[in-house]
């Protein structure tokens, strides 16, 4: 008796079979996110990324705004709209006037429940990844937290959310195959901002979420601003000056602060140097700390460790001050200069202060 030969042909890719209860969802949602009458950039971010997944599927991106009354709302779907929003789900009640967990979620999970969408995006804040994990738990679907990539896998129509795993050294992507909606929480300053269309309009679908004050267990009895609101504000620095382990010892960190302060600019660093105490925690860039998006990004005495690079590679240009010539850095850096950062700090920080002097004593 004679043994078939093995077929030749690659088994290929099995392909995934939404459920059946699961059809019907269509649709990508942004939930945006606002406080004190300003909406939080990363909804514009995420806006301008959903209008590309929307784009592939064939569907419409719709905003998603909680707000204590019509006007405030009405003004929040208006920025939806110039951000790529064809449509706003806006929901008005006095009990949403400031978030709490609860009035937010039970409103945020009704709206899904009642439209379906098959995508929602929220933005990694304190706010965000609090409103994604009980949302998602309460819907019973997948969440992926932390995301620095979103595409749409051409099989399945699912979205693929790459996310940093193992401590930043891999990237892995997560697809949310048989569940609906899929979720992602994206961070700050990852995504780019689209360009804002004030010719851009759309439709307003109001929502009347069912809320009874008494029933919420969390109260506010007084807003208190945070004693630290005048600090470092890396995710939105146009210039960021930062220093790794490279310097060497603490005192010369002081270069680092030196050229920041004539460029104006802010202050960032390493997990090492936050671990070793040489600056605060809300300093720190990379997988652990801040993921930022400046002008202008000087890494110096930075090896370039695939856990800072995740934080600070959407910069538009970097320089790099390195004596090591082999140095990961270099690979994605825009310039490099193979040098000791303390011989070339001072001299940079100089130029900068000559040429502000400069420009001064011109005006």
């Amino acid at each position: 008796m004679t043994q078939a030969p093995p077929s030749s042909k690659p088994a290929g890719r099995r392909k995934a079979e939404l459920d059946p209860r699961f059809t019907s969802y269509k649709g990508v949602f942004v939930f945006i996110e606002h406080n004190a009458g300003a909406i939080h950039p990363v909804s514009f971010e995420l806006l301008g990324e959903g209008r590309k997944l929307a784009d592939k599927l064939g569907v419409e991106l719709a905003g998603v705004v909680l707000a204590e009354s019509d006007g405030a709302a009405e003004a929040f779907c208006a920025e939806a709209f110039f951000h790529g929003a064809d449509l706003c789900y806006s929901a008005t009640h006095p009990a949403l006037a400031h978030y709490r967990n609860q009035p937010y979620t039970q409103t945020l999970t009704d709206i899904v429940n009642r439209h379906q969408p098959e995508i929602l995006l929220l933005g990694a804040t304190t706010m965000g990844r609090d409103l994604a994990g009980s949302v998602a738990t309460t819907l019973q679907t997948g969440l992926t937290a932390d995301c620095t990539g979103l595409a749409i896998d051409p099989d399945n129509r699912s979205l693929a959310a790459t996310r940093p795993t193992f401590g930043g050294t891999l990237l892995c992507t997560i697809l949310t195959l048989n569940y609906r909606p899929q979720m992602a929480t994206v961070r700050p300053r990852v995504m780019g901002l689209p360009e804002r269309d004030t010719s851009r309009h759309g439709r307003i679908i109001a929502e009347h979420p069912d809320l009874i004050e008494q029933d919420i267990v969390t109260k506010l009895l007084e807003f208190i601003p945070d004693e630290r609101r005048d600090e470092a504000n890396l995710a939105f620095a146009d210039i960021i000056v930062a220093g790794g382990r490279g310097l060497k010892r603490p005192d010369n960190f002081r270069l680092v602060w030196d050229l920041a302060d004539a460029l104006g600019a802010e202050v960032g660093a390493t997990r090492p140097v936050v671990q070793a105490g040489w600056v605060t925690a809300d300093r720190q860039i990379g997988q652990s700390g801040k993921t930022v998006r400046p002008k202008l990004y000087i890494a110096a005495g930075i090896s370039g460790a695939v856990q800072h690079r995740v934080g600070m590679e959407g910069a538009d240009v970097i320089v790099a001050i390195n004596p090591d010539p082999d140095a990961p850095i270099f690979d994605f850096a825009t310039y490099g200069i193979v040098a000791n950062a303390m011989q070339i700090l001072p001299a940079m920080t100089a130029a900068f202060r000559q040429h502000t002097a400069a420009m001064k004593k011109a005006v």
